[in-house]
């Protein structure tokens, strides 16, 4: 909408019409994480309004279950948010293991976990060098990537693949991890964590940094649970919410969970929510470490049929991913493929919050904010 508006240019002077501009970003802007567009009114520098415009990577992912058996579908659902590509499988198996009455090991379900958490670390150290650069700080980006390799190389010795793991099955997990893994995942746990006061160290302390993102992009606790907003974003607006403490799954209620929270709710709190999240991940890691070395030998997967069917019925699997719930609704008619696999994506409820929140903002912010939703455009489209 293209409002006018009358403006004195001077005494004794002719008046000068102006009006609001409609300005395009992306499809293709490199700060978008993917490709989403944004259609923005500015008055001037300031932003106005603002409408999210998504689809331009969707492949109907809900369709595509619906044609593949439970084995198939593991590999479409690691691939919508490509960041957090365990985590996202776990939804999948545990939906179908719930149907089938199924126990799943215990050295499974504590490597699971494991393996969860690493993933939800690999995540959160992408966005923690990403982010920076975004506003300006090239540097940190170099230390998270260092930080990453570090467990990058344990999750590709378990699984063979260093973004889409394909690890989960039905029943548990592909196969027995190699001699050792355990103990080398205890040195990259821990160089991890060692590394991680550098990179703390360097953004925080630059008020360039913060400059830039204290009390920018406020979001409330009104819009958040208006909008189904989750995960790191929404406990940075004091949201003190988390699936893996308030309802646990695989071996999460025998751990003790840190639910990382803030209340300002800008920029710096969604980053320093992320930030402390990676010390929480790694203290867990270390706590599965240790439950594994204490568990006796046995299988690490159940033997399945080679037609597997899940029997007629529903459920509802959420789990917490890195970016926030990730929830699959399983509709079986007793057949090898879902009859309806309804995905519930953590960023598509993230993004579309951006209506209420860039508004009122400069247009030099916008980046700055964009950023600190930390959403993959994967996970938006499905």
């Amino acid at each position: 909408m293209t409002t006018e508006r009358i403006v004195g240019i001077g005494a004794g002077a002719k008046e000068l019409a102006t009006e609001d501009m409609t300005l395009n970003i992306g499809p293709q802007h490199p700060s978008t994480h993917g490709v989403l567009r944004l259609r923005l009114t500015l008055d001037g520098e300031r932003i106005s309004a603002a409408e999210p415009i998504i689809g331009y990577m969707h492949r109907g992912a809900e369709k595509l279950f619906e044609v593949r058996d439970f084995r198939q579908i593991i590999v479409l659902a690691n691939r919508h948010d490509w960041l957090s590509a365990f985590s996202s499988e776990l939804g999948v198996v545990l939906a179908a293991e719930r149907m089938l009455g199924m126990e799943v090991p215990a050295r499974a379900v504590w490597t699971r976990t494991l393996l969860a958490e690493l993933n939800r670390v690999l995540n959160h150290l992408m966005f923690l060098g990403s982010y920076p650069l975004e506003v300006g700080a090239i540097t940190p980006i170099f230390y998270a990537f260092r930080e990453r390799e570090t467990l990058q190389r344990v999750m590709e010795e378990i699984s063979g693949g260093r973004m889409h793991y394909m690890f989960n099955r039905v029943g548990g997990l592909k196969e027995e991890p190699p001699a050792g893994w355990t103990g080398r995942v205890r040195e990259a746990v821990s160089g991890v964590r060692g590394g991680m006061s550098q990179i703390a160290d360097l953004i925080m302390g630059n008020e360039i940094f913060r400059a830039r993102t204290r009390g920018v992009g406020v979001i409330t606790r009104e819009q958040i649970l208006q909008y189904g907003v989750s995960g790191p974003i929404a406990r940075a607006a004091g949201v003190d919410f988390d699936l893996r403490r308030d309802e646990p799954y695989l071996a999460y209620g025998e751990l003790d969970t840190r639910v990382v929270t803030r209340t300002e709710g800008d920029c710096l709190a969604r980053f320093e929510c992320l930030l402390d999240q990676v010390y929480a991940s790694l203290d867990l890691a270390d706590a599965c470490l240790d439950r594994l070395a204490g568990l006796p030998p046995g299988p690490i997967n159940q033997r399945l049929p080679k037609v597997l069917k899940v029997p007629e019925g529903h459920t509802y699997a959420w789990t917490e991913n890195p970016l926030g719930i990730n929830g699959y609704y399983l509709v079986s008619r007793g057949e090898k493929t879902p009859w309806r696999l309804k995905l519930r994506s953590a960023s598509y409820n993230n993004v579309q919050v951006l209506a209420e929140l860039l508004p009122g903002n400069l247009v030099a912010d916008m980046i700055a904010i964009l950023g600190s939703m930390f959403f993959v455009v994967g996970d938006v489209d499905k």
